[in-house]
Formats: C-alpha cells, structure tokens, sequence
C-alpha cells in the first residue's frame, strides 16, 4: 500500500551520470526507470522535477564568464535533455510520461501549467516539469518546491547520493550524525544545505513536507512510498 496519493520526486542531474564524469548514464536512467514504475504501479500520481547538473550549471558557469542570465537559460535547456531522456526511458518499460516546460518550446514538451500536470496524473501519466521556473537565478530546488506546491503533492521525496540530512556532509566527515526527522527551522537554524534557501522557505510556508533519501539504491523509492523509516523527513 502506498502511502502517499501524489508526490513530487526532485532528481539530481549529477546522480543521472552514474559511473560517467558527463552526460547520462543509461544504466542509472534505466534503474530510475525502474523505480518509477515500481510505485506508478502501486497507484501514485507523480510528477518529476529534475536538475541540470550533469550536462550544465547555470551557477557554475557564471563563475567561468558566463553572463548568469544566459547560463541560467543553458541549465534549464540542460533539464529539459535530463527530461527528455527519463520521459524516454520511462515510455519504453510501458509507462506513459508526459514532458512539460516551463518555456514554450513545442513540439519538445507542452507548455507548463498546473492544470495540465495534474491532468496528466489523474490520467496515469508521469507528469516531468522541466526548465526549472522558466526564470534566471532560481535554482531547480525551487523549481521542484513550486511545482510541487502547485500539483498539491502530499510530500516532495528527494533522491540524492546520500541517505539523508547528516550534522554535516559525510563524504567529508565521519563523525557526521544522520536525523530520521528534523523540523523546518532547525534546518534554517543550522544552516544545513538540504536545498537553497528560497526552496527551504516554500516549503515551511506552504507546508510541504520532503523525505530525503539515497536514490541510487535500488528499491529505495518503493520503500519510501511505502511508509518504511528511511531517509530524513523534514517538516513543520
């Protein structure tokens, strides 16, 4: 039994490169597919956000010349490959997906709105919104935290390379502590980076809940829908 009727899954760009130092991974595209599909099966209506990273990064890029403003175009147009490729993978394991951006580029994807996102998943297709807010200087966590805010999704799960919110980054520490659950403000007190401040902030504003948990193993997303204790779950 899922727990959840309608979710907003955030993927990283960078996890979608798998064993690669660039680009997409098939073997990884093909697990998420999986994954996917293991919980659309279960009766979840989803919708997808998913960031740029592995192809282009509008921040970083700025930093080596870039204007921001055009780099920021470059890493939705970077989402909208990472889309595509998900939206393919997913339709040939027998699931309908449908891609919709932020930025009117027809045929590539339909243009956003609320409405058509939550008919596609009352329909029982996936639903991946891409090209982040359509706007310079928003990252794709915020992107993901207004869409999912706007499908009214019960909770926004978080797949990341990492099994949840640490005391600090456990690539790096050790002695780093991991939390089952943790409050909205705490993670603005400590200042812990579980995504940029402005998507933080929507989320305890409109009581959004997000599970964070590791997505590169395989039958996490499943356990996740399920109910099971894994991850770290931040709310009110």
């Amino acid at each position: 039994m899922a727990k959840f009727k309608r979710i907003l899954l955030k993927l990283s760009g960078e996890s979608l490169m798998g064993e690669k130092k660039y680009g997409i991974d098939e073997k990884r595209l093909g697990e998420y597919a999986l994954q996917i599909k293991e919980i659309h099966d279960m009766g979840v209506q989803i919708g997808i956000v998913i960031g740029g990273g592995n192809i282009f990064r509008g921040l970083s890029g700025a930093g080596k010349g870039f204007d921001r403003v055009k780099g920021d175009q470059m890493g939705m147009l970077a989402t909208v490959i990472n889309s595509l490729g998900l939206s393919s993978a997913l339709t040939a394991n027998g699931v309908k997906a449908r891609v919709l951006t932020a930025i009117r580029m027809e045929p590539i994807g339909e243009f956003y709105t609320k409405w058509k996102a939550i008919e596609a998943m009352e329909n029982g297709e996936v639903a991946i919104m891409s090209a982040g807010t359509g706007n310079p200087f928003f990252t794709t966590d915020t992107g993901s935290s207004l869409r999912g805010i706007e499908i009214e999704a019960d909770v926004m799960l978080k797949g990341t390379r990492v099994d949840g919110i640490y005391t600090a980054d456990p690539e790096k520490d050790p002695t780093a502590k991991k939390f089952d659950d943790i409050t909205y403000d705490e993670v603005l007190a400590r200042g812990l980076k579980v995504m940029d401040l402005t998507a933080t902030c929507m989320c305890k504003e409109n009581n959004l809940p997000i599970i964070v948990f590791d997505m590169d193993t395989v039958g996490n997303l499943k356990k996740v829908v399920a109910g099971e204790n894994i991850g770290t779950l931040v709310h009110n």
